[in-house]
This record gives C-alpha cells, structure tokens and sequence, in this order.
C-alpha cells in the first residue's frame, strides 16, 4: 500500500507519457504541414504587395488583370483600359495569379 501511494506521488508514469506521444507527435505534423507552410505564403504575399509599383501589371483575386496607375495608403488603382480605372484594396492583389500571368502559365483557381 504505501509503495503504491509513493508511486503516485512521484509524478507521471512512463504509460502516460506513450498515451500523449499520438498527440503530440499530431501537433507536430500540423505545424510542418499546415501552419508552416501558410505562416510562409502569407509572409511572401505581405512582401510582394510591399514591392509593388506604379506601372507593374497584377491580377486580382478575382481575376481582373490591370496595370497599377496609382498606390495609396490601403488602396490600388488598376488601368484596365485607355480610360477605364478600378480601385481595389491591396489585399485583393494575387501574387500566386500574378506571378502566372506573368510566366504565360494558366491562372490557378482561387483558393479562398
């Protein structure tokens, strides 16, 4: 009886330890695959709508293709046509469908 109840006080058994090794080696599968990866595409979508300039031609997220006539605080305004302008938010600029536009690549779906 007492070697039990000194047992217990000792702290956590080696079997609880194997019951939370499932659980924690879950955790650190979803951080490499989910949370990594996007922390990454959204650190890399901030730096590409920080680099862009008067003049660079972008695709939205809708897909509306444009040249950016003019930047302002949160705003973009896109040259569609000679006299045709359109004032998208920043973070309606897709680098992913930029960048393949760019390349000549098929636009990818919108993911969102």
């Amino acid at each position: 009886m007492l070697h039990s109840i000194i047992s217990l006080q000792s702290g956590a058994s080696p079997d609880m330890i194997f019951q939370l090794l499932p659980f924690l080696m879950i955790l650190v599968v979803f951080y490499f695959f989910f949370i990594r990866p996007q922390a990454k595409k959204a650190k890399q979508q901030t730096a590409f709508i920080d680099e862009l300039g008067k003049g660079d031609e972008i695709v939205t997220a809708s897909g509306i293709i444009g040249r950016i006539s003019k930047i302002e605080d949160r705003d973009v305004t896109l040259q569609l046509d000679q006299k045709t302008f359109v004032k998208v938010v920043k973070g309606a600029v897709s680098r992913e469908m930029t960048e393949a536009y760019r390349k000549g690549d098929e636009v990818p779906q919108s993911t969102t």
